[in-house]
């Protein structure tokens, strides 16, 4: 008995052996294959989404839907192991050759997200705007057509959404809605403008911030040529604080809407609408644009002068007038190209 027992010992102590051994190299090929093997991949770049509330499973499973071929029971016990599985964040990321699971973990647990980004252009209208964000593939469609809706969607007071959403280059994760993106240039152009309002030149013939609004897409669609801004912005108060119709093309083009054929004609100038200034005095009822902040400032803080008319040259800048006769003038050399 003693010699089988003694065998037996031996037998059982081999066995353990071969069990650590075995569950050293389990554990070794484990780790290689979380942090040093690349993952296959259905192409160079994958992109994926992570929703709210994914368990390790559930991500990995979204994985192999991806594009990402993964183990789901490796990588549940990866994200246990490593306690990462309460950390990983919901949000759009991407896997690249090369990748390892635990490279996509870390990355998920981080919130090294995936971003793309759209450019909203100043002097775009708010359909342009629209335009922008529906031709974007990885912005997500949630706004309505109608203005009045997405306007109380957004809660911008007033009766237009023109003019409320500031022109800058806006980052994002893929997948964000539409809403989202104009709610952060809504707000941005909030900031800005009452920053520019608070600051602003004093006896300005200016009652309110959205009349500087109003001005201000109107100097931005009048000249993209930086230095002429303060000085037409000077014009257009020198004519508000006499009464003077502003008499400027932009506002006209808008309030003519999709009947504008890219040449404003006589009977255009004297076709009367709420944003025709050659046939109403004053500003008009809404901005035809999205303003830049230079174009902001330049309202808020004009040139002082007495030019009361100006023309474009044709090369971007303007040529400025003080009496009418030598406006015209310079509408026949520059205009009508005569000597």
């Amino acid at each position: 008995m003693r010699p089988n027992m003694n065998r037996t010992k031996k037998i059982l102590s081999y066995l353990t052996i071969a069990c650590v051994f075995l569950g050293v190299f389990s554990a070794g090929a484990f780790w290689y294959w979380a942090q040093k093997r690349p993952l296959s991949l259905s192409a160079e770049r994958v992109d994926y989404l992570i929703e709210a509330g994914s368990s390790p499973k559930r991500v990995a499973a979204t994985l192999n839907e991806a594009g990402v071929a993964i183990s789901e029971q490796a990588f549940v016990w990866l994200a246990r192991l490593t306690r990462l599985d309460r950390k990983i964040q919901a949000g759009a990321y991407e896997a690249v050759v090369g990748d390892t699971p635990k490279q996509l973990l870390d990355r998920m647990a981080k919130g090294d997200m995936l971003q793309t980004r759209v450019a909203l252009i100043e002097g775009w209208t708010y359909q342009r705007i629209r335009q922008a964000l529906r031709n974007h593939d990885n912005v997500k469609q949630t706004l309505p057509d109608d203005q009045d809706a997405v306007r109380e969607e957004l809660g911008i007071e007033g009766t237009a959404l023109e003019g409320w959403f500031y022109p800058d280059t806006y980052v994002f994760v893929p997948g964000t809605t539409d809403y989202d993106i104009l709610r952060r240039a809504h707000h941005a152009q909030q900031q800005v403008l009452q920053q520019a309002w608070e600051s602003r030149s004093e006896g300005l013939p200016l009652k309110t911030p959205y009349e500087a609004l109003i001005l201000a897409s109107i100097v931005e669609k009048e000249t993209g040529h930086a230095e002429d801004r303060r000085r037409i912005a000077g014009v257009f108060m020198n004519r508000l604080k006499i009464n003077m119709a502003l008499q400027t093309d932009p506002t006209v083009i808008y309030g003519l809407g999709d009947r504008y054929q890219g040449r404003l004609r006589k009977v255009d100038l004297q076709t009367d609408t709420p944003w025709n200034t050659y046939t109403r005095n004053g500003l008009p009822p809404t901005p035809i644009a999205s303003p830049s902040r230079a174009a902001l400032e330049a309202v808020l803080h004009p040139e002082q002068h007495d030019f009361y008319y100006f023309v474009s040259r044709g090369d971007g800048t303007s040529e400025f007038s003080r009496t009418l006769a030598a406006h015209n003038r310079a509408v026949a050399k520059y205009i009508l190209g005569r000597k």
